[in-house]
């Protein structure tokens, strides 16, 4: 059996097959599953015949469960942790939970397997050496466009979680912000039935999605090549272009020509010609 403590354990982002055996294992043997969602994850169990009773835990109640949770592990027992898919914590409740079983002295054990972020990274062909996940971005455009404005000269690759109700917009946004010519990796219903990962130009990858339904279906991580000009970079040539426009424009005009043509911030230009 297994030692008493908190297990976060990795399940398949699609595929049932791409689960490990110790993560069989340890979900067979432990006194409890706490799971994002005990119907899905009952398909997952079944197909393994694992007869562990579950106990949900999502963001609506985690606050609740925690320290139910960890009073079981503190009596001796062994919980298993997992999400509707790939690795907890990563977009997905638990992070709760894990933090208060380190407080309160009590182990927590990694059984690793799938992720749909690393999963995108290996097929995607852009630099996986340096990345940086962002998750979901908002659902209300004008906060996704700001966010999406600052991740604009960060020059690592850039992972991102999408849903099909908002693949489009965000791709329009990401060509708006980041230039139609920065290479996007679209990795859509990884390791499932109808996988597809298309890479191509942000402004090719706006025409697909507008002609072609299917590649608006399912789950998405979008991978998105890192910028070539860091924003120090970018700041100094709108400073220096804004000293160029001086002889023609008020600061305040020529600060907000360069800015905008660099794409950084206004008030820092200006702030650099006083």
């Amino acid at each position: 059996m297994s030692q008493a403590g908190l297990y976060v354990v990795a399940t398949p982002i699609g595929n049932l097959e791409d689960i490990s055996f110790r993560a069989v294992r340890i979900l067979s043997e432990v006194d409890l599953i706490a799971a994002e969602d005990t119907r899905h994850s009952r398909v997952l169990l079944s197909h393994y015949n694992i007869a562990t009773s579950m106990q949900a835990l999502h963001e609506h109640n985690e606050a609740q469960v925690v320290g139910r949770v960890l009073d079981r592990i503190t009596d001796g027992q062994a919980i298993a942790l997992i999400s509707d898919a790939g690795t907890p914590l990563i977009s997905d409740p638990g992070y709760r939970l894990v933090k208060a079983a380190r407080e309160a002295g009590l182990a927590v054990y990694s059984v690793p397997g799938p992720s749909a972020i690393t999963a995108a990274l290996s097929v995607a062909g852009l630099p996986p050496d340096r990345f940086a996940f962002e998750g979901f971005l908002s659902s209300k455009a004008a906060a996704r466009k700001k966010q999406l404005v600052a991740l604009c000269h960060e020059t690592r690759t850039l992972v991102f979680f999408e849903s099909s109700h908002r693949i489009e917009a965000a791709i329009a946004d990401m060509a708006e912000a980041f230039g139609g010519q920065r290479l996007v990796a679209v990795c859509r219903e990884l390791t499932k039935k109808f996988e597809t990962v298309i890479r191509v130009p942000l402004a090719d990858m706006k025409l697909i999605l507008a002609q072609d339904s299917n590649q608006r279906r399912g789950e998405f991580v979008i991978v998105v090549e890192g910028s070539e000009v860091s924003e120090d970079k970018a700041l100094s040539d709108a400073h220096d272009m804004a000293l160029a426009l001086l002889e023609y424009l008020p600061a305040s005009q020529a600060a907000r020509v360069a800015a905008q043509l660099n794409n950084v911030p206004r008030r820092e230009v200006y702030e650099l010609l006083k």
